[in-house]
C-alpha cells in the first residue's frame, strides 16, 4: 500500500505548517457535525455517503481507537426511531436523541469516591481497541449515534493512502469526567484532593499506554496524534490552574514525549478560554493548539502576538460568523486571520466543529478563501497586518 501523490503533497503541507515553515499554502480541514454533513449532502445533491474529506480534497484526517475503560458492547436500556438510552464502557448511562446535537449524560455508576478508588480499566494493550469493530463512547454517541464501527486499523488505512492521518487519546481530565461526571469531578477536587490525583495518576498511565498501543497497531501508518482534553469554558478554567499543573499537566507531557519520540507531531484539543495555561502547553511541547474557540476569547491574531512561532495554532473560524455572515464578512474574518499563517504554524479550521446551521455554500465559499489567499507568499490585501510579515523567532 502505497501513498498517493496527492497525499504526499499534504502531508509535506502539514509537516511543515507544524514545524513553522511555510508551505505551497496554509493546510485546511475540519471537524464536522452529523447535522452539518446530512444539510450538505441534501444541499448539494450528493450521495448519501459521499465524504467531505475527499469532496474537498482537505488536508488531514483524525480517528481514536477504543478509549473506553471497559471493553464492550453498548447496553440498550431504552430504543426507539426517536432515542436511545444506552451504558457504554465508561459505565456511563447515555441518552441520545437521533434529532439533537449531542446526547446528555443521566447517571455515571462510579457515583462515589469509594466506587473510584476501586475503579479498574481493562487493558489498554487489549488488541480489541485497534484490531476489532465494535462499540465505545468517543466515536459512539456523539452528535451522531453509530454502532460496531470499522476497526482504528481499518479506518485509519482506509484514508492513510491519500490523508495524513492522526490517532487520538483522551488526557486524564477528560477520560475522568466521562467515568464520575463533571459534578462529582469538580466536588472531589475540594472534597477529596489526594484521592482525586491519585485517580488522575493512574488514568494518566492508562493514556500513556493507549498511545504507545496505537502507535505499535497502526505499524507506521501514523503522522500525529490528537490530545483531547477540555479543562476550561467560555470565561476560563473549570478547576484552579494550581490543580491542573499538579495533576494533569505531567501526564500530557508524558503523552507529548512519547508522541515525539516516534517522531509524531501533537496537536491537542482543548475547548474554552486556556489563556491562564497557554504558557504551559508550550512548555510541555504542544506542536498546535487546537480549536482556539473564539467565541472563548481565543483570538489567532493576539496569541500570535504574545507568544510568537513557539507554538502552532489550529483552528479559530468563528463559527457563529460562519453560520450567519454575509460573503463580504467572512473574507473579511478569513483574511485577517490569515495573517497568524505567515512563518507558517497555522491550520485553517473552525473554532470547533462545523454544526448543522452552517449552510454548506458559505463553507465552500470559506475553503475557497484559504485555498485561493492562503498561498504563500501570502497577499492579504487590506486586510494585511504588516507587523506579522517578518516570521517572530521561536
Amino acid at each position: 500500500m502505497e501513498r498517493t501523490a496527492n497525499c504526499l503533497e499534504k502531508l509535506a503541507r502539514m509537516k511543515a505548517a507544524l514545524s513553522h515553515q511555510e508551505p505551497d499554502r496554509v493546510p485546511v480541514s475540519d471537524f464536522f457535525w452529523g447535522s452539518f454533513l446530512k444539510r450538505w449532502r441534501e444541499e448539494f445533491d450528493l450521495s448519501a455517503d459521499a465524504d467531505i474529506y475527499r469532496y474537498y480534497n482537505l488536508d488531514w484526517m483524525q480517528f481514536n481507537p477504543n478509549l473506553d475503560p471497559h471493553i464492550k458492547p453498548f447496553e440498550v436500556l431504552k430504543d426507539s426511531p426517536e432515542e436511545v438510552v444506552v451504558r457504554t464502557g465508561f459505565e456511563a448511562v447515555l441518552f441520545k436523541k437521533f434529532n439533537q446535537a449531542m446526547p446528555a449524560f443521566l447517571s455515571f455508576d462510579t457515583d462515589t469516591i469509594d466506587k473510584m478508588i476501586a475503579f479498574e480499566f481493562d487493558d489498554p494493550w487489549d488488541t480489541r481497541r485497534y484490531f476489532s469493530a465494535g462499540d465505545d463512547q468517543i466515536n459512539g454517541v456523539g452528535d451522531s449515534f453509530n454502532r460496531n464501527l470499522p476497526s482504528f486499523v481499518d479506518r485509519i488505512n482506509a484514508a492513510w493512502t491519500d490523508f495524513p492521518v492522526f490517532g487520538g487519546v483522551c488526557e486524564a481530565h477528560e477520560t475522568m469526567w466521562r467515568i464520575i461526571g463533571s459534578e462529582n469531578t469538580m466536588c472531589w477536587m475540594g472534597m477529596y484532593p489526594d484521592e482525586i490525583a491519585r485517580f488522575a495518576h493512574r488514568i494518566n498511565e492508562y493514556a500513556l499506554e493507549i498511545v504507545k498501543a496505537q502507535i505499535k497497531a497502526a505499524d507506521g501508518h501514523l503522522d500525529g496524534i490528537v490530545i483531547w482534553g477540555d479543562v476550561a469554558y467560555k470565561k476560563g478554567m473549570m478547576f484552579s490552574p494550581a490543580f491542573w499543573r499538579s495533576h494533569f499537566k505531567p501526564g500530557v507531557k508524558a503523552l507529548i514525549d512519547e508522541c515525539h519520540s516516534h517522531g509524531l507531531p501533537v496537536i491537542y484539543h482543548g475547548c474554552g478560554n486556556v489563556n491562564r495555561i497557554f504558557e504551559d502547553f508550550i512548555e510541555v511541547g504542544v506542536d498546535a493548539y487546537n480549536p482556539l474557540e473564539f467565541k472563548a476569547g481565543m483570538d489567532a491574531i493576539d496569541l500570535r502576538r504574545r507568544f510568537g512561532h513557539r507554538i502552532g495554532f489550529c483552528g479559530n473560524m468563528d463559527v457563529q460568523l460562519w453560520a450567519a455572515g454575509s460573503r463580504e464578512e467572512l473574507k473579511a474574518a478569513v483574511l485577517t486571520k490569515l495573517n497568524a499563517a505567515k512563518g507558517g504554524g497555522f491550520i485553517f479550521q473552525s473554532d470547533h466543529s462545523v454544526p448543522g446551521n452552517v449552510p454548506p455554500a458559505s463553507y465552500e465559499y470559506v475553503v475557497q478563501l484559504v485555498r485561493e489567499h492562503g498561498r504563500y507568499p501570502l497577499h492579504l490585501g487590506e486586510y494585511d497586518i504588516s507587523e506579522f510579515d517578518q516570521k517572530v523567532s521561536c
